[in-house]
């Protein structure tokens, strides 16, 4: 499948006419079309709505309504009916003799650093994800560069036209897809522009399980559009349900300055489960890494916390875990960590990784922070200060919850021993 956008459409047929970018600017410009109005259509996968745009664009084409949105590898509006009675015909129509494949020879890369427990390669992701056989991973993680023009390592491109980078993204996808166990779980984390696309495109090869936003703290207004507030992490399944989903829980929100809970719980505090409140598809409690002491790199990093939600959620000890796009290498870290093992790729600089994956003690200090909060109702600070200033805690129900435990609120442990995980990988 190819990802094609009406600026592409125009771009080939001058092609194919052997016209020049000023011969098709000079033939719309008689139905009053700007440069600018066309070039609007190459970040955007929309038909124009005006009719004086589209029928210039048409009739530069030759195309009609029907054509164009067929060629651009749709369903035409008010056809939907006759592609549903008619696909064996139309089958037979598109169907042609597929030439012969020939025999390609497998040459399997040396891996950049390896661990006791993963590999990391560098390279091209599609090129090195041939390499990985089918149905071998528990849980793919990536992060891929968003499109946005921003600096990273030589060989990255940052900003490619609209259709290649969604056509670039179907490529690595459809290798997740296929080296995915039965049950396993797919984690994308980009902007939620692009998750429209991508997530409408895996909806025909996994089952969508959640589109989880995420809270970016912070971020620039845009002028004319609501302010962006939120990344995107989109999590997909191989099959009708996850193999492994490991419950995660966070602390109660409570005020900074009296350890008050923000949320009134009335009659169910005494039903709270003591190990924490099940995380929701809105994740507001991740920060970015911006301080200099945390981070490995100069660009974009993913902060620990992130990653062990998402890998202590969808994984057991010993399962496999991928990310194509290693960046700083926080995926492998907390992949280490947590007793995991774990494939990366990277196209860009792989030295600091193995920095990083070399010496552990900063992770191990960060994620010790995090499992600080994990899985507790109230972190021991919290909980000194609402004894201090007499609010409840989970230990004055404990002979409640004790006689009533069917009845708490709950849905599953998900606590993972992250000091047995440590020990192991001292």
């Amino acid at each position: 499948m190819r990802f094609f956008s009406v600026y592409d459409v125009i771009f080939h047929t001058a092609n194919m006419k052997g016209h020049t970018e000023k011969e098709i600017y000079d033939f719309l410009r008689q139905f009053k079309i700007r440069k600018k109005d066309i070039e609007e259509y190459k970040m955007s996968g929309v038909i124009p709505s005006d009719p004086k745009i589209i029928e210039g664009i048409l009739s530069y084409l030759g195309m009609s309504l029907v054509e164009l949105e067929l060629t651009l590898g749709r369903i035409p509006t008010g056809y939907e009916d006759n592609f549903f009675t008619k696909a064996k015909e139309i089958a037979k129509l598109i169907s042609t003799k597929k030439s012969e494949s020939k025999e390609i020879e497998n040459v399997y890369e040396q891996p950049f650093f390896s661990t006791s427990l993963g590999e990391l390669y560098n390279g091209n992701c599609i090129e090195l994800l041939k390499q990985v056989p089918d149905n071998s991973v528990d849980c793919v993680f990536a992060d891929p560069p968003f499109n946005l023009n921003k600096e990273y390592d030589t060989g990255v491109n940052d900003k490619l036209m609209y259709s290649e980078y969604i056509n670039w993204c179907i490529k690595w996808l459809d290798e997740c897809v296929r080296v995915l166990k039965p049950g396993g779980s797919l984690f994308i984390y980009n902007i939620p522009k692009w998750h429209t696309y991508l997530s409408n495109y895996l909806d025909q090869k996994l089952n969508f399980w959640s589109w989880i936003a995420v809270d970016m703290k912070s971020g620039l207004p845009i002028a004319n559009r609501l302010y962006p507030a939120h990344y995107s992490l989109l999590y997909y399944v191989k099959g009708a349900k996850p193999k492994t989903f490991n419950n995660q829980r966070m602390p109660l929100q409570t005020c900074r300055h009296c350890g008050g809970e923000i949320k009134d719980y009335g009659g169910y505090k005494s039903k709270m489960n003591p190990k924490g409140v099940n995380v929701s598809d809105v994740w507001n409690d991740i920060y970015p890494v911006r301080h200099s002491s945390s981070k490995n790199r100069k660009f974009n990093e993913l902060p620990v916390k992130l990653l062990d939600r998402i890998i202590s959620m969808s994984t057991n000890e010993n399962d496999v875990i991928l990310d194509p796009f290693g960046g700083s290498g926080t995926t492998f870290a907390v992949s280490e960590l947590l007793n995991r093992k774990w494939i990366g790729f990277e196209l860009g600089n792989c030295e600091i990784i193995k920095e990083r994956l070399t010496n552990k003690e900063k992770d191990k200090k960060l994620l010790e922070k995090v499992y600080e909060e994990k899985n507790k109702l109230f972190p021991s600070k919290v909980a000194e200060l609402r004894k201090a200033n007499g609010f409840w805690l989970s230990e004055d129900f404990i002979e409640d919850n004790n006689n009533n435990e069917d009845n708490m609120i709950d849905n599953g442990e998900g606590f993972n021993q992250l000091t047995l995980s440590l020990s192991k990988n001292d």
